[in-house]
């Protein structure tokens, strides 16, 4: 959740740089004078910004304001790396469902960790286990366009890749 922004008294700066309500910057004023215009339009002065000296300061009405707030953190998501992990004698049927939760996160935006473990003896066929990541991506790629991130590499006791969204 965000912090409500200080709004008209609560702002504590002797001037400010005002915006009116229809975007245009009014420029540096002091707060008393942005207050009056704020008031005179019977809308709310509402602090944008305390990182730049004066502090920008914004004509509007304070609920549509903390309503536009809500709905672009509501709309800002970060991408998360999820896993798909296959096995070296995994059947054509698990291969595809895997495949399909695949696409539900590349659909998502996430990037996907394409992960086939190796346990005993199958570490010494290095060749098939690739052939397996393949088939998996040609499924994969059948449903959704991809992009690969990382490119297929051996590590101590498997073999993995990121793809995401192409």
């Amino acid at each position: 959740m965000f912090k409500k922004p200080p709004i008209n008294n609560q702002i504590r700066a002797a001037q400010v740089r005002l915006i009116d309500e229809t975007d245009h910057q009014v420029g540096v004023v002091t707060l008393k004078e942005a207050l009056e215009r704020a008031w005179e339009k019977h809308l709310d002065l509402v602090q944008v910004t305390d990182k730049v000296n004066p502090p920008v300061v914004r004509i509007v009405e304070f609920g549509k304001y903390l309503y536009s707030l809500q709905k672009k953190e509501k709309n800002t998501r970060t991408s998360e790396v999820k896993g798909i992990r296959l096995t070296y004698n995994i059947s054509p049927h698990d291969m595809e469902t895997r495949a399909a939760a695949a696409k539900k996160f590349l659909e998502k935006g996430d990037k996907v960790k394409i992960e086939l473990r190796l346990r005993g003896r199958e570490k010494a066929f290095s060749n098939m286990s690739k052939e397996k990541v393949g088939q998996f991506l040609e499924i994969l790629g059948k449903t959704i366009p991809y992009k690969v991130d990382a490119e297929l590499k051996r590590e101590t006791n498997s073999f993995s890749m990121i793809i995401s969204k192409g």
